[in-house]
């Protein structure tokens, strides 16, 4: 039977219509990255590191600033990517086309396990595509898997800091309130370690535009047990501003 879903439907040889490296003029922009969807750290980088904006994304919501500050001598650009699949790739894809070239992905996310302790790491390994966004830009397929080239850098990395963490499978999915019970069973029982809304999507885009892209996860809220339970996941303030410079570090390496 052949199934005629519109989502199974792109042509991936094709230039698009709104082609970003047509519309977009690059810019003079770190090659290096950190994609951070924590505001508060990225505003506390800012304002102690006195980061000059290199280029702007505009959005309906207003404006996406690309700020760059000096890190070890090295030039090393950031921005928030809003929250979402499509805002989040849409983002990459211009930092893309402005001059980025290696990113690397930090961000927090549920946990399906819950010995997986608050902020505890997760390097991403492989996601499963339960969004759309990664299907424009590559087959279908159950899941994506990360670079291992990136994976072994991002390692060697993580290793140097002596900073504990996991390796593993995530579940992207477009929609975090219609993760029943059902579905959270059937992704943990296929080895998801968590939960989260953009990995497979921002995989997706630098598999396609063929740049380096590593994510590591923060174990955020817990799924795992008959409750909901948030436990206070934004509240790990010195963990994240910690993952922050950590990422930086893989970033660089990478």
């Amino acid at each position: 039977m052949t199934l005629n879903y519109p989502i199974l439907e792109h042509d991936f040889a094709a230039e698009a219509k709104i082609e970003p490296s047509r519309i977009i003029k690059p810019r003079d922009v770190p090659e290096h990255c950190i994609i951070s969807f924590f505001r508060d750290v990225n505003d506390n980088v800012v304002s102690e590191q006195q980061a000059r904006v290199v280029a702007v994304s505009r959005w309906e919501d207003g404006e996406h600033p690309i700020y760059e500050i000096e890190y070890r001598g090295r030039r090393l650009a950031f921005f928030h990517p809003g929250v979402g699949a499509p805002l989040a790739a849409g983002l990459l894809e211009e930092a893309i086309a402005f001059g980025c070239k290696t990113f690397v992905v930090i961000g927090g996310a549920g946990v399906l396990d819950k010995s997986l302790a608050v902020g505890k790491l997760i390097l991403v390994e492989s996601a499963v595509r339960d969004e759309g966004l990664s299907y424009h830009y590559i087959p279908p397929g159950r899941e994506i898997q990360a670079q291992p080239e990136v994976l072994a850098v991002m390692r060697a990395a993580l290793q140097a800091r002596g900073v504990p963490f996991v390796s593993g499978k995530t579940w992207t999915t477009d929609a975090p309130y219609r993760e029943t019970q059902a579905m959270i069973d059937t992704r943990r029982g296929e080895g998801c370690l968590t939960v989260e809304m953009e990995a497979a999507s921002l995989l997706a885009v630098a598999q396609f535009r063929n740049v380096r892209l590593g994510q590591i996860l923060y174990a955020g809220d817990d799924l795992s047990g008959e409750n909901w339970d948030r436990r206070g996941w934004q509240s790990r303030k010195e963990v994240r501003a910690s993952l922050f410079w950590l990422a930086a570090d893989a970033c660089l390496r990478l």
